[in-house]
């Protein structure tokens, strides 16, 4: 898998993390813990992809 593939991959991957963050958000029941741990999934991933871009 070449760089920008891997990278476009993430992008996918961190754009559905953000969907799930706002659905979980918006639910009436919910779960501080699950919103808190998409949240920092979102956040590695957005680190990877920054230092795999600034490399």
């Amino acid at each position: 898998m070449s760089l920008s593939s891997h990278v476009f991959e993430l992008k996918k991957k961190h754009e559905i993390l953000s969907v799930e963050v706002q659905q979980a958000q918006r639910a009436p029941s919910v779960d501080r813990l699950e919103v808190t741990e998409l949240k920092r999934q979102k956040l590695r991933l957005k680190d990877e992809i920054n230092r795999l871009t600034d490399a």
